[in-house]
């Protein structure tokens, strides 16, 4: 395990490359022994940071739910980030390219809860009692690392996602929000369009059978540290299409058919 001056530094570094807007080395490379906890509690860190500075904790992003974002990341576990507040964007908003290092689209659906959720033993049925809403969205993931490294061709690990919030840089999300139980979530699909040509499609089975078993999921891995989801949290339930590389002068716009649209311009 890493020590907590190396977990900082490790910090520290992505929190130095988001601000410089340079991408920086896989952390695995200097801390090759780097294990699940070390990559969270860096996570942790970085977050911590934010908080320090201002922001605050929205919900969660689960990602690498669905086999289509395994194989595009070359990962095959789930993992989770930390939505923060100033990650949010409306439907329709104008977001600035260069704020980000990579940035890329993703379609997913967003559960806003209204009862805590905690434990080993959430089931999806729990999920859909405590959800208030699902709504469309995008999120925008960014790798404040290296995918792969230019010089070496190392590819970075699931450790290096998850110290990097996961790859969480915003959301965006619109359309129609519907009771969990008015739709079979399994066939919300969505089609994503890049500059009015469609880049992907995908339909939300593809998360792990069903989007709200994403949010079991990340209960079951919150419960050993006794930390649960809370009324009002939004929580990105895991993309169903690869991610779309995204920069100035496009436009994205994702088509969840009968719940409407989420739209946003890069400039």
């Amino acid at each position: 395990m890493l020590t907590q001056d190396q977990i900082k530094q490790a910090a520290d570094r992505l929190y130095q490359a988001e601000k410089e807007r340079k991408q920086i080395p896989a952390l695995t490379l200097d801390y090759p022994d780097m294990d699940m906890d070390d990559a969270y509690a860096i996570q942790k860190s970085w977050v911590d940071r934010k908080i320090a500075e201002g922001d605050s904790v929205r919900g969660y992003k689960i990602g690498l739910t669905s086999r289509a974002m395994q194989m595009a990341s070359q990962i095959d576990t789930p993992d989770y980030g930390v939505l923060l507040e100033s990650m949010f964007f409306d439907d329709g908003a104008e977001i600035k390219a260069s704020d980000f290092l990579d940035p890329r689209i993703e379609v997913e659906l967003g559960f806003v809860l209204n009862k805590p959720l905690s434990g080993e033993n959430v089931t999806i049925f729990d999920v859909l009692n405590a959800t208030d809403y699902v709504i469309p969205a995008m999120e925008l993931i960014d790798a404040r690392c290296l995918r792969t490294d230019p010089e070496t061709g190392y590819t970075r690990k699931v450790f290096d996602t998850i110290s990097d919030n996961a790859a969480n840089a915003g959301v965006i999300f619109g359309g129609r929000p519907v009771k969990p139980t008015e739709i079979d979530l399994r066939w919300s699909a969505g089609l994503l369009y890049l500059n009015g040509q469609i880049e992907e499609t995908g339909v939300a089975a593809g998360v792990l059978g069903n989007p709200a078993n994403g949010i079991t999921w990340v209960c079951k891995r919150f419960a050993p540290h006794g930390v649960g989801l809370e009324p009002g949290q939004f929580i990105l339930s895991g993309s169903f299409t690869r991610p779309v590389p995204v920069k100035a002068g496009d436009t994205v716009h994702a088509d969840f058919g009968p719940l409407g649209s989420v739209t946003a311009r890069f400039v």
